[in-house]
């Protein structure tokens, strides 16, 4: 990538500056997966919500995709999660990695 990993994410004033740094956050392979997997699992969470009407599912989904995408992070990424320096931009950064995951800009 292209370095930017080094730069500090709180002097970053956009998301199309911040991108490029989430990406260079998320090299590992299983990290993505884990991602992909993580939000997936969110859909079908909320999905669930809407068809149910049962709150629990929300909770799910919060475990989901926090939980899959921070052991991705801690065991195969080896670092701290984007979420922890730049929360607003992570959580968007999660759902354009896992549209460029569907449309093959991202390697999955």
């Amino acid at each position: 990538m292209d370095g930017s990993s080094t730069r500090d994410p709180k002097a970053m004033h956009s998301f199309a500056e911040f991108y490029p740094f989430y990406l260079s956050e998320h090299r590992n392979p299983t990290c993505r997966r884990l991602h992909f997997l993580g939000s997936t699992l969110v859909l079908v969470c909320l999905a669930l919500l809407l068809t149910t009407g049962q709150l629990r599912f929300v909770l799910y989904a919060l475990l989901c995709g926090y939980g899959f995408a921070w052991i991705g992070h801690f065991v195969f990424e080896k670092n701290r999660p984007a979420s922890f320096k730049r929360p607003l931009y992570s959580f968007m950064g999660d759902w354009v990695m896992y549209r460029d995951i569907w449309t093959g800009k991202v390697p999955f």
